[in-house]
């Protein structure tokens, strides 16, 4: 009896950096992009402390409270994210887009490399792949990052103190840990929801 995949295997990659920063996830296409936003979140370890949305095929999605009252005059519309699942529109989709901090500009490409037939001993969303450590939040966007870079491989930088504290001492940018992120991503969407739920008793 034919089973179709059900999994979709993406790449998403943090756009201009360099080295590439980038993960490998297995996600069940039945994802809606709301539920793909605290995975990705968990997968680069964002802090979720910004905006963001989703641009694919020329429309934008995430929350549209919050993005169209922000918005300029020539942008569309934000739609919903709660309201569209991978299987939408990921049968052989183009890359497309996911932008996080509208500050920073962090651009992820997610590309959907193929689908899959689930796995019985794997739980779903999963990290099966991945290389080195997001940005620290707010560095300034990908020109920012670079010169941080700069300062933190150069010990007689006069900013090269300030910077390590700032940063945290553990951070270092090619660190990547598949077993702790592969945790992170399968608890994204149920933490996600546990946050939601605590914060309306607020």
């Amino acid at each position: 009896m034919y089973e179709p995949p059900t999994i979709a295997q993406l790449k998403i990659t943090i756009l201009d950096t360099d080295p590439p920063i980038w993960r490998r996830l297995l996600v069940p296409r039945k994802t809606t992009l709301a539920e793909l936003h605290h995975i990705i979140q968990a997968a680069f370890g964002w802090l979720d402390d910004h905006l963001h949305q989703f641009e694919i095929g020329g429309l934008r999605f995430g929350d549209p409270d919050m993005l169209n009252a922000d918005a300029f005059d020539d942008d569309s519309r934000a739609l919903p994210e709660n309201d569209v699942r991978l299987f939408d529109f990921l049968s052989s989709p183009p890359p497309f887009l996911y932008l996080y901090d509208f500050g920073d500009d962090w651009h992820h490409r997610i590309e959907n490399e193929t689908l899959r037939l689930p796995e019985a001993d794997r739980k779903y969303p999963a990290c099966i792949d991945g290389a080195r450590s997001r940005p620290p939040e707010d560095v300034g966007g990908v020109h920012g990052y670079a010169e941080f870079l700069d300062v933190l491989h150069d010990p007689n930088h006069p900013d090269h103190a300030d910077m390590n504290r700032w940063a945290g001492r553990a951070f270092h940018p090619e660190k990547f840990d598949i077993a702790k992120t592969d945790r992170a991503v399968r608890s994204a969407v149920r933490a996600a929801k546990r946050r939601a739920a605590l914060s309306r008793y607020d």
